[in-house]
């Protein structure tokens, strides 16, 4: 049987983490990101399919509201937010599960920019001190081992110069990349690669949102450096088909997610 157990990690009434429990002892933990391209009227409704599937595997799936553009998010609070979410874990988190996760088996999975988000928290360890999301002494860090990244927004430049989203990128930047160059570095995925991250990216393609362009640009440039990435291309697959949990697509990302906890 499943506990939904509710923690806040901030004031913002956006910052909340819905904790999907499975019975039993010694849990992995997946935190799932939803997306929307980052904006308000996408919320965590998006993500608890995902968690309450998970769970059913013995999980225990994270599912994390964070603020949003028109919400409070955009630069640097968004990505502030999903860090702190996870750090949260180790405190707030165990507390509510009373004590019962593996804090050193912990995964992520994020949709679209979601997925940003997902594959970013990855790459934590590679981000200059002192900035939003950077470990520090006081942060409980909570290490991510892997992500799945569905259809996800790797390279925020290119999401810039392509206009995806109407500009979805730009709104979260609160600039386009000509114009804030080093926002874009610390918060597209595809500027950390090198640093050992495992991800897996899961992507149709027939993707009319996110395009396959995306997650080929981050795998390349990661395999090229290094890193333990793969990516897995679905053919007729469109975008929302991943977060569809009676699809095989997100059975795809759920047997990816098991093999890394």
């Amino acid at each position: 049987m499943t506990v939904v157990q509710e923690y806040r990690y901030g004031s913002h009434p956006s910052q909340f983490v819905r904790m999907h429990l499975p019975s039993g002892d010694q849990l992995p933990v997946v935190v799932v990101v939803h997306g929307g391209f980052w904006r308000s009227r996408y919320d965590v409704s998006l993500a608890e399919p995902l968690a309450a599937d998970l769970a059913k595997y013995g999980v225990a799936a994270a599912a994390v509201e964070y603020r949003r553009v028109g919400d409070g998010g955009g630069w640097p609070t968004t990505m502030a937010d999903v860090a702190r979410a996870v750090d949260h874990l180790a405190t707030a988190g165990q507390y509510v599960a009373e004590g019962r996760l593996r804090l050193d088996r912990v995964a992520a999975v994020g949709h679209s920019a979601g997925g940003q988000l997902a594959t970013w928290l990855t790459h934590r360890a590679s981000l200059r001190s002192g900035t939003a999301g950077s470990i520090t002494p006081s942060s409980n860090y909570v290490p991510i081992i892997g992500a799945v990244s569905q259809a996800g927004v790797l390279d925020l430049v290119g999401a810039s110069n392509e206009r995806l989203g109407n500009g979805a990128a730009d709104d979260l930047m609160q600039g386009a990349a000509r114009s804030v160059p080093q926002r874009y570095h610390h918060s597209s995925p595809l500027a950390h690669v090198g640093d050992g991250a495992r991800v897996v990216c899961v992507h149709g393609d027939s993707d009319e949102d996110v395009p396959l362009s995306q997650s080929q640009r981050y795998v390349d440039a990661a395999v090229r450096a290094g890193d333990p990435a793969r990516l897995v291309i679905l053919p007729g697959v469109g975008h929302m088909e991943l977060v569809d949990v009676g699809n095989d697509a997100w059975a795809v990302c759920r047997d990816s997610l098991l093999q890394m906890v």
